[in-house]
């Protein structure tokens, strides 16, 4: 069973992810923490399984945070929470080692796939593994309408946006993005996301 730090300034937001996280099967314990500073601080005593770090909070901020922990303790799992349209501060958290993000507007089933997947992904391995074996040597083919479907979800847009943008029914976006995430090793769009900042697709 699985243990869960959420850390976000904002106490509402803070204790929605909280309930949320607690639903999550496999996850015995959830506790919070406000700032950046609390996570360093507590993270080597209490080692959870999963950090669910928000991006902007004052101090030294998520983004940093998440770098100076990863740094200190590359076993760290840690998914930044951050608005869908924060697109600097999503590829940055992922460059600091992240392993993936939520929008604060996610869904439960969003959040369910996504600490299912970060928290598979402790589970498989050691310090220096990533969300999927894919990541290691080099990054699969895209084709050009998989890229431009897989930019539009870095983006926060949704599958009918996408399709109007590239002209296509939200039904042949879904297709595409069913084989994107099938070739990335993804389980849903932030993951798809996440994947597309560390691999270079998306900037």
């Amino acid at each position: 069973m699985a243990t869960v730090l959420v850390c976000d300034d904002a106490a509402m937001s803070r204790e929605t992810l909280r309930r949320n996280v607690a639903l999550v099967p496999g996850v015995q314990r959830v506790d919070v923490a406000v700032s950046g500073e609390e996570v360093l601080d507590r993270w080597p005593v209490e080692q959870p399984d999963l950090v669910l770090m928000d991006v902007r909070m004052p101090g030294i901020g998520g983004i940093e945070a998440a770098r100076r922990l990863v740094m200190r303790h590359p076993e760290a799992v840690i998914v930044m929470v951050t608005v869908a349209q924060d697109r600097d501060a999503v590829s940055r958290a992922i460059a600091t080692g992240a392993r993936g993000f939520l929008t604060k507007d996610a869904t439960r089933e969003e959040i369910t796939s996504t600490v299912s997947f970060a928290l598979e992904s402790a589970a498989w391995g050691s310090a220096q593994r990533r969300p999927r074996e894919l990541l290691v040597g080099e990054p699969p083919a895209l084709t050009e309408r998989e890229l431009q479907v897989l930019e539009g979800m870095s983006r926060g847009r949704s599958n009918g946006e996408i399709g109007k943008e590239l002209f296509l029914s939200e039904d042949t976006v879904k297709t595409h993005a069913r084989r994107l995430f099938r070739k990335i090793g993804a389980a849903d769009r932030a993951q798809a996301a996440a994947l597309g900042y560390r691999w270079g697709y998306v900037s």
